[in-house]
């Protein structure tokens, strides 16, 4: 059940949208899928791996996605990030390289992404499961509820960086508080990279506002993966 996954720090936070009912009606809808035959990523124990990196108390910069990789190993719970020994996707490999313009940082030669969540970057998918090879295809199933509760706990925290890329993320950014730090440009994926995500420096303009508001920064290299 998604209930007894769901990591304890967040339980309380998430109040009625993880109320027993939603989790069972997510959990029913997810087992209907593997009833039917369907592949769903990420493996369950996965599902709420961005929760468990990056407790409620801890969150500094949220860096929102969509729903996870569809294709096959992909998918590990945190957005935008892989698990080591896959090949990094297109999309991660844009991030890379606009996260070298901005800072200097070579390209990592893993797309695992773990060591960001350690220091309170929440990797958070609005939709947590996807059907195999199918992107898209479980929302409206009940995640974006469970997603809208974690983000408007987080606006009421006393200062965030909220990294939205592209426009799906975009539409949580009119509800944000003012003292929060938003950050918005076209998607890094290779459709959209060219339309203003390369070239808008997200990462010192995050690392200057946390300077500035809290004493301290992310560190975004990426060195030798660790769980």
């Amino acid at each position: 059940m998604l209930s007894e996954l769901l990591p304890a720090p967040w339980r309380p936070v998430l109040g009625d949208a993880a109320s027993q009912e939603n989790l069972q009606r997510l959990s029913q809808f997810l087992a209907d899928e593997e009833q039917h035959k369907a592949t769903v990523f990420p493996p369950r124990d996965r599902i709420f791996r961005a929760l468990e990196l990056t407790p409620p108390d801890k969150v500094r910069v949220v860096i929102l996605g969509q729903d996870p990789y569809h294709d096959d190993g992909q998918a590990e719970g945190l957005s935008f990030s892989v698990p080591a020994g896959i090949a990094i996707p297109p999309s991660l490999r844009n991030i890379y390289r606009e996260l070298n313009d901005d800072l200097g940082i070579p390209p990592a030669n893993h797309g695992h992404l773990a060591a960001w969540c350690r220091q309170g970057v929440l990797l958070l998918n609005t939709v947590l499961t996807v059907r195999a090879h199918e992107a898209n295809s479980h929302r409206k199933r009940g995640w974006e509820e469970i997603t809208s509760a974690i983000l408007n706990k987080i606006n009421e925290l006393p200062g965030v960086v909220f990294i939205l890329w592209g426009a799906p993320a975009q539409q949580f950014a009119r509800s944000i508080a003012e003292r929060h730090l938003v950050l918005q440009s076209a998607h890094p994926s290779p459709l959209s990279a060219y339309r203003g995500f390369f070239g808008s420096r997200p990462f010192s303009k995050c690392n200057h506002w946390l300077r500035e508001t809290h004493g301290t920064e992310i560190d975004w290299r990426l060195g030798e993966v660790s769980g």
